[in-house]
């Protein structure tokens, strides 16, 4: 009799750790996509200015303390760098939330599909808006 208690116990026992486990998970995913809100469109934004030549405008996507730290004549030399020319295809990953930032990890492809240039972007909420606080290039 002993031994079917402890069974029975064992096993709800399991079955709320669990039950805690899958709650923790969903409220955690729901916040990010609810804090994540209109990341995608500045991602966008970004990436369609400088494809029309607009670097300035990309620039200004970027938060103050980015530009405090990265000058124009900075960023166009890092943009340069990467030439963003060869990639066609942009593949966005899953955010993760540090500190009320967030960090994007995006894969640009090229049309092959053989080059893959993985970069981070933290964004940084101003004012309800998001904005750029920094751009590094992923570790594979």
């Amino acid at each position: 009799m002993d031994g079917a208690l402890i069974k029975t116990i064992g096993i709800k026992a399991l079955l709320v750790l669990g039950s805690a486990l899958i709650l923790f998970w969903t409220f955690n995913a729901i916040k990010l996509v609810i804090e994540a809100r209109g990341i995608n469109p500045v991602v966008k934004q970004f990436f369609d200015q400088i494809a029309a030549g607009r670097i300035d405008g990309a620039y200004r996507l970027t938060s103050k303390a980015y530009r405090q730290h990265v000058n124009r004549q900075d960023f166009l030399k890092f943009l340069g760098s990467l030439q963003l020319n060869k990639y066609r295809n942009l593949k966005s990953g899953r955010p993760r939330i540090e500190d009320k930032l967030i960090i994007l990890t995006l894969k640009l492809q090229s049309e092959d599909k053989k080059t893959e240039l993985p970069l981070d972007f933290t964004f940084e909420k101003i004012d309800k808006t998001w904005k750029i606080n920094r751009i590094n290039k992923a570790i594979k």
